[in-house]
Parts: structure tokens; C-alpha cells; sequence
């Protein structure tokens, strides 16, 4: 397989001494040149909006992720359960 993803095969029967060569191209579905170009300046112009995406579901994944860790310590006998009124621990539970 060169560069180009090209592939060339060939075969020798040993017996009669016979050859036969194919080469497999990937033209089908590639994309041009004008296509690659266009999603890299679409990736670039999106490359902001991304980050700003990025940054919001990484901020609710992590709120989300306290939430959870919160619940469960509150619950947990021996972390804080035993330790929090039940008034307190409903407060939390509202709040979270």
C-alpha cells in the first residue's frame, strides 16, 4: 500500500508459473480537495461556539456530579447521616 492508499497485489501460481497483479484504489467516497478545505474553515469558524459547548456540558456534568456525591453523603450511616438532624438533611434534599 503506497502513500496514496493504493494497493497493488500480485500473485505467481508456482506450478505453471502464471502471474496476475490487481491494484485496489479508493476513489469511491473520498472527498475532494474543495470539500476537505470547506470542513476545516467550518471547523474554525465553529472552533469557539465548540469550546463554549465544551465548557457548559463539562460544568453541568460536574454540578451534577456533586449532586450526586452530596445525596449520597448525606445518606451514607457512616459519613454524615448520623450526624445531620432529619430537619437538616430534608433542606438538603430540597436544595439538591
Amino acid at each position: 500500500m503506497d502513500e496514496n492508499s493504493i494497493l497493488s497485489v500480485s500473485a505467481v501460481e508456482k506450478g505453471t508459473g502464471k502471474s496476475e497483479s490487481i491494484t485496489v484504489t479508493n476513489d469511491k467516497g473520498r472527498l475532494s480537495k474543495e470539500e476537505i478545505e470547506n470542513m476545516i474553515r467550518d471547523a474554525e469558524k465553529f472552533a469557539d461556539s465548540d469550546k463554549a459547548l465544551k465548557e457548559k456540558i463539562d460544568s453541568k456534568n460536574s454540578l451534577e456530579n456533586y449532586v450526586y456525591t452530596m445525596r449520597n453523603t448525606i445518606e451514607d450511616k457512616e459519613k454524615l447521616a448520623d450526624k445531620i438532624e432529619d430537619e437538616d438533611k430534608e433542606k438538603i434534599k430540597e436544595a439538591l
